[in-house]
């Protein structure tokens, strides 16, 4: 498996695991809090391959992983009680980690998270933050395992879904 910044060509396997992950969530054999059609989206993978800082795994040919990175903090950031404070240009964010749920147990997850870490301690950003929804109790054990702390749960309107419980989480490397 490599992980490499995307390109246009990858938005349509980007695509195909929200559209994965939208069916297990709509079957309720899976828990996201996401949307279809809301959030996320072909256009949000679209527009973040324009940005340049969405990412994605690959493996024979195949995207079987996607997150964007980059030093982005939501607004809703702001409410979170971070326990590092550090200056905006010193933490890194990954956002809408999403792997194929065709491979789960295979360890694509945390190997992306890897790759995360390591491209914040390149671009010398010791801070890591992310966030998930706090129905999503997968990521959140994922994240638990790698050594991210939950630092606060923001109620919000998120990506255009009402009702998100907003878990905000940290590392610092």
């Amino acid at each position: 498996m490599i992980i490499r910044k995307a390109t246009a060509a990858d938005v349509d396997g980007i695509a195909a695991i929200y559209h994965a992950i939208h069916d297990r969530e709509e079957q309720g054999l899976a828990t996201t809090g996401w949307i279809r059609a809301i959030y996320p989206t072909k256009e949000t993978a679209a527009n973040a391959v324009r940005q340049g800082d969405m990412y994605v795994a690959v493996e024979q040919g195949a995207v079987v992983a996607a997150a964007r990175i980059n030093q982005e903090q939501v607004a809703e950031y702001a409410l979170a009680a971070w326990k590092h404070p550090a200056a905006e240009e010193n933490v890194m964010v990954l956002h809408t980690l999403a792997v194929d749920p065709c491979l789960k147990g295979r360890g694509i997850g945390k190997r992306f998270v890897a790759f995360y870490e390591e491209f914040a301690m390149a671009q010398d950003c010791p801070f890591l933050r992310m966030d998930t929804n706090a129905r999503n109790t997968v990521a959140r054990s994922l994240y638990r395992k790698l050594g991210y702390e939950e630092v606060g749960v923001v109620p919000c309107c998120f990506n255009g879904i009402e009702g998100v419980q907003l878990v905000c989480l940290e590392k610092k490397i």
